[in-house]
């Protein structure tokens, strides 16, 4: 299964990248950015208040306010941790390799 790994806090997201991301969101700022995170607290901001380009640099700027981990495909984007949600990510024939496994183990 290829796939690539990126550390938005090691290396900050292009601004082609941030702007994918938005517009993938079913919510905007509301899905990408982690409200409870103490850089956003500590900014006491309203990001719905920024346009685009200065949310960007507000980003780049500290990445932490970003939501994590973010997986995305070509029709499809996971933002936050759900186990369920990002098994749907997983080709076919593994996540049915692992219900096998599962049957069989008798869980």
């Amino acid at each position: 299964m290829a796939y690539e790994e990126h550390n938005i806090l090691t290396q900050p997201m292009t601004s082609d990248d941030l702007k994918a991301i938005l517009s993938k969101t079913e919510n905007g700022t509301e899905d990408i950015i982690s409200t409870r995170s103490k850089v956003f607290q500590k900014l006491n901001i309203d990001v719905d208040d920024l346009t685009i380009n200065q949310l960007i640099v507000l980003i780049s700027e500290h990445p932490s306010l970003l939501r994590r981990p973010i997986i995305m495909d070509d029709k499809r984007m996971q933002i936050g941790f759900n186990e369920d949600e990002i098994r749907a990510f997983l080709p076919r024939s593994y996540r049915q390799a692992e219900l096998r496994d599962v049957m069989s183990s008798g869980a």
